[in-house]
């Protein structure tokens, strides 16, 4: 099995940090009880600019959860195909290649499924193996990987795509002020990313992209309130513990170590690290449970700095630039991690 490219798509509003605190400073204005807390909170995400799907302005007029999800399918829609043709474009692969598609998302809903709606749009093969994926977060990247690498282990031949779709600007709740939504407000991001992944009969140059050598799932029991939603009529709000880190330093060492054991690894062998953004707290409490330097995830916080957080797309993202920047030595040895609701993990063995 082996990733043949990863590709990254992006709205083409850009707006930098301080443009998009002063609309929210103005937006919630006498309502907030320590305006100085909302700027230092966003002072601490690690975040200096990030994509929006719509025109600042155009935001004041979704005033419903059902404006949000409908400019959520449209955008997504428009997104993920530019994503798609990138990445098949990048893998010298054709649409008609395509045999499964896994559609990854936790910032909107559709039925049809985003998915169902390129197969119209890209003219994608009428007997493709659809996949949708709700309520996996942060950590849909990576799983979504593991996912299709299990569909091209058990058919060989054929090649499938992962999407991951996160216009996380339309979840925004602005008669929330918990710090919660304060964080979220200044750390999540729009952008999409697609992954192309072959099987091990699929006739492709060697140097096209990494093997994928195994993957490990991981759910840690009673940690639901720890990360995710809390939907209600106006949408989703965000639910954001600060236990956060403190469970990626209790379980994160340790799960590593496990999986490499049990290919004859240990963390000294990896020489590349593809990991989810997260937030600077989060990527803190990786480098420490991992007992690395932050030079080694050097591409994880050039991303948040760049584009913020965007969910399941976030590890994609991180990938494409491994892939296109800094792409390691044939032979090194790779891991590609995530955490998310559930609390969970994914890990993914890679070898270049």
């Amino acid at each position: 099995m082996r990733i043949l490219s990863a590709a990254t798509a992006f709205p083409r509003h850009k707006y930098s940090q301080r443009v998009l605190l002063e609309a929210l400073s103005f937006e919630w204005g006498s309502k907030l009880e320590n305006r100085k807390m909302l700027d230092r909170l966003w002072a601490n995400v690690g975040v200096e600019e990030r994509y929006l799907s719509l025109p600042l302005t155009s935001y004041y007029a979704l005033d419903t959860f059902g404006k949000n999800n409908t400019a959520w399918m449209k955008a997504a829609e428009d997104l993920g195909s530019q994503a798609i043709c990138s990445a098949l474009t990048r893998a010298a692969q054709a649409t008609s290649d395509i045999r499964a598609l896994f559609f990854v998302s936790i910032t909107g809903i559709s039925s049809p499924s985003i998915d169902a709606k390129l197969v119209n749009r890209m003219g994608l093969p009428l007997n493709i193996r659809r996949t949708p994926i709700f309520g996996l977060g942060c950590v849909g990247g990576a799983a979504g990987i593991s996912r299709a690498a299990d569909y091209v282990k058990a058919y060989p031949d054929q090649i499938a795509v992962l999407l991951s779709v996160e216009l996380c600007s339309f979840t925004l709740q602005r008669d929330d002020l918990s710090i919660a939504n304060q964080i979220s407000a200044g750390l999540f991001g729009d952008g999409a990313a697609a992954v192309v992944i072959a099987g091990k009969d699929v006739p492709v140059p060697e140097s096209s992209g990494p093997e994928i050598l195994a993957t490990q799932s991981s759910f840690y029991p009673e940690t639901e309130e720890v990360m995710g939603w809390a939907i209600s009529e106006k949408g989703f709000h965000i639910v954001l513990s600060p236990e956060v880190p403190d469970v990626i330093l209790k379980y994160l060492g340790r799960d590593v170590d496990a999986f490499l054991a049990s290919h004859d690894l240990k963390r000294s062998d990896i020489g590349s690290w593809v990991v989810h953004t997260g937030g600077p707290k989060i990527l803190q409490a990786t480098q420490t449970a991992l007992g690395i330097d932050p030079s080694v995830i050097s591409m994880s916080w050039e991303a948040l700095r760049t584009m913020g957080n965007l969910s399941s797309a976030s590890v994609l993202a991180v990938l494409e630039m491994t892939m296109t920047r800094a792409r390691p030595a044939p032979g090194t040895w790779s891991i590609l991690a995530a955490m998310g609701p559930g609390f969970c993990s994914e890990l993914v063995l890679l070898r270049w």
